[in-house]
């Protein structure tokens, strides 16, 4: 579902915290997890009844699952949320839905296409299969190594001698 352009990948469904209902979100995307928000889960849209926790490790309860027994039953589960309720981003910040299927050019040379971004201690970064079946490489999201991104053509410029000299 998350392919689905219309969604955003707000989290998982993680373990229960208390007798209410109320969850551990696994990788959250905090932003999308806010009191009174839409979610939409197992193919069922529901609202954020309670938020608490950290943007690191959110509380979270839904609509419908008032006790632990209905929530472990969604344990594992994907959270995902209208883009059409989804924050404005700022100046060179992206969905990571967004860059996910980019492919990743140095000079017009076609490297490769991102198949996932990693969020290591120091930053970001894109993991790009690499179009000569050579493997894979990972490009930090900093601007010395993605000069452009260009959301529109589905396309991210790197500096691959940067990548090859830091």
């Amino acid at each position: 579902m998350a392919a689905d352009r219309g969604w955003l990948r707000a989290g998982a469904v993680g373990s229960a915290h208390g007798l209410d209902g109320s969850f551990y979100v696994n990788q959250p995307n905090a932003q999308l997890l806010v009191l009174d928000a839409t979610v939409m889960v197992a193919g069922v849209r529901l609202r954020v009844t309670r938020r608490a926790g950290t943007d690191l490790r959110p509380i979270v309860r839904l609509a419908g699952y008032e006790d632990r027994t209905a929530v472990s039953a969604l344990r594992g589960q994907e959270l995902l949320a209208p883009r059409s309720e989804a924050p404005e981003l700022g100046p060179e910040e992206w969905w990571v839905e967004d860059l996910e299927g980019c492919t990743v050019r140095d000079s017009g040379r076609e490297l490769g296409t991102v198949r996932r971004v990693l969020a290591l201690p120091s930053c970001e970064v894109l993991e790009v299969v690499l179009a000569d079946g050579g493997g894979e490489l990972l490009v930090p999201l900093v601007s010395d190594a993605v000069q452009t991104v260009d959301i529109e053509r589905r396309e991210i410029l790197v500096d691959v001698q940067f990548l090859r000299d830091g």
